[in-house]
């Protein structure tokens, strides 16, 4: 399936490309890192059998261009560039469904956060919120030096050190429209990575956000965050098929799963084409 259509949304500072598959209750699906809107591409097909599903590059990756020279990102920009699609897209006070993953997951917090009528549910997948970790100070420190060394000696040797992140595995490769990776190492890692949500007012959104990471992620670094505030908050982690970008990896088994913790059960969808059950 293609998208209905795509275009862009001018925003303060630059301008947002989207794309809309897709009829019934809208559904965000926000990237995370250097990825772009072809990430979700075939979640998305999936998903636009039962909803009307937004996807858009996050600005300054891709086709979301800069006004100005890269400067570095807030997460608090990206929130309100969402809650832009949002507004631009969706009816006049319709309560919006929101998938988020790795710092698109920071992205959805600030969201809801900010603009809680606006948005129905979450699924805030994998956040790398790492501030929040005993050992927090070592993580930082690894992200500069991650950056530091792209500046110094190139892209293979920082994206080398970006492995601990994962286990150390390499970040899986994914489909995007053009390689963010110099924008993500000099602009993105280092802020976002920085970013805490205000707990305080997270408490009082808990019961609109669904905690969630990877079977096979579960045991890495960038799952120890959602572990850690999804404890805080007194609620579980729900568990999707993959890892870290499982999304990509299944997307019928990982549609399937994010329509159910998404909407109650007699609203979820019964059967999805193509699902093979796969966990892991």
């Amino acid at each position: 399936m293609s998208p209905l259509h795509g275009e862009t949304l001018a925003v303060p500072g630059g301008r947002i490309y989207f794309e809309v598959r897709g009829e019934g209750p809208f559904l965000l699906l926000i990237g995370g890192g250097n990825s772009d809107a072809a990430v979700f591409k075939r979640l998305a097909d999936v998903l636009a059998g039962s909803h009307r599903v937004v996807t858009y590059d996050p600005r300054g990756n891709s086709r979301s261009v800069l006004d100005g020279p890269p400067v570095d990102q807030r997460v608090e920009q990206h929130a309100d560039d969402a809650y832009r699609l949002i507004e631009h897209l969706a009816d006049p006070d319709e309560p919006v469904y929101v998938f988020g993953s790795c710092s698109g997951g920071l992205t959805a917090l600030k969201l809801t956060i900010r603009h809680p009528a606006r948005v129905r549910s979450v699924v805030a997948h994998e956040p790398p919120v790492l501030s929040l970790l005993p050992d927090a100070e070592q993580h930082l420190a690894l992200l500069d030096d991650i950056r530091e060394t792209y500046l110094r000696e190139g892209m293979t040797p920082a994206l080398t050190k970006l492995q601990a992140l994962h286990g150390g595995r390499p970040a899986p490769a994914l489909p995007e429209a053009h390689n963010n990776t110099d924008f993500f190492l000099t602009h993105f890692l280092r802020p976002f990575a920085r970013f805490v949500p205000d707990l305080a007012a997270l408490k009082e959104v808990a019961d609109k956000v669904v905690w969630a990471g990877g079977h096979a992620s579960r045991e890495d670094l960038v799952h120890r965050p959602t572990a850690l505030l999804a404890g805080r908050l007194g609620r579980e982690v729900e568990l999707f098929p993959g890892g870290h970008v499982g999304y990509a990896r299944y997307p019928a088994d990982f549609a399937e799963q994010l329509v159910e913790v998404l909407t109650p059960a007699v609203d979820a969808v019964d059967s999805w084409p193509g699902s093979t059950g796969g966990r892991q």
